[in-house]
């Protein structure tokens, strides 16, 4: 038992890591079986529905997984937004990207409903909404001013993320070093002055 347990453990971690690179169409099981060497009877074995019940219980496991990183890496850094988006940076570009936007425009048209709203659900309760309420708690406290939390969250974990797929040459330091450089920024805001106001002051 141990050793199946084992084995359907290194399953889910190849079949993530697939899914994260091409996304759920792309992904063929013969894919998946090929790179552990498995024969498709011994995948059937741990994952009767195939392929969508694996792509289920892997995309459930991963925002798990990033559920709890990010609880974790919130309350270590208690009530500094700073350090919070800090550590998630860190963790966002340690695991496979979970790319929202082809999640939700690819991967969960394809599923059964009822499934994709599940994964949706979990998704929004378990990375969304603590990024949104670390932000909101900071706001309240003072520390920065962030009239829509929401949106804000939302936007960082798209810039974040985006950071997976920048080419290698392209990157300074590392991809976490460049993903805290613009949380700074972020955090600073851009102070926009105005197209008219700065023309004004050059001409005086």
């Amino acid at each position: 038992m141990k050793k199946e347990s084992l084995s359907q453990d290194r399953m889910l971690q190849v079949a993530e890591v697939l899914f994260a690179e091409r996304g759920y169409a792309a992904v063929t099981l013969r894919d998946i079986t090929n790179t552990l060497g498995l024969t498709h009877a011994a995948l059937y074995y741990h994952f009767p529905g195939g392929k969508e019940e694996l792509f289920i219980v892997v995309t459930r496991h991963s925002i798990l997984q990033h559920g709890q990183a990010l609880a974790e890496v919130i309350e270590a850094a208690c009530c500094d937004i700073r350090l919070q988006l800090y550590g998630m940076a860190e963790w966002f570009l340690s695991q496979p990207p979970l790319d929202f936007i082809r999640m939700s425009q690819s991967d969960m048209p394809v599923l059964k409903p009822e499934d994709a709203r599940r994964l949706m659900e979990l998704m929004q309760e378990q990375v969304l909404l603590r990024i949104q309420f670390a932000l909101h708690d900071a706001d309240e406290g003072g520390f920065i001013h962030c009239e829509n939390p929401a949106l804000v969250g939302s936007a960082l974990i798209g810039m974040i993320e985006s950071f997976h797929s920048m080419p290698d040459f392209a990157v300074r330091n590392s991809r976490t070093d460049m993903a805290k450089e613009m949380i700074d920024i972020v955090l600073r805001g851009l102070e926009y002055r105005g197209f008219e106001r700065k023309n004004t002051q050059e001409e005086s």
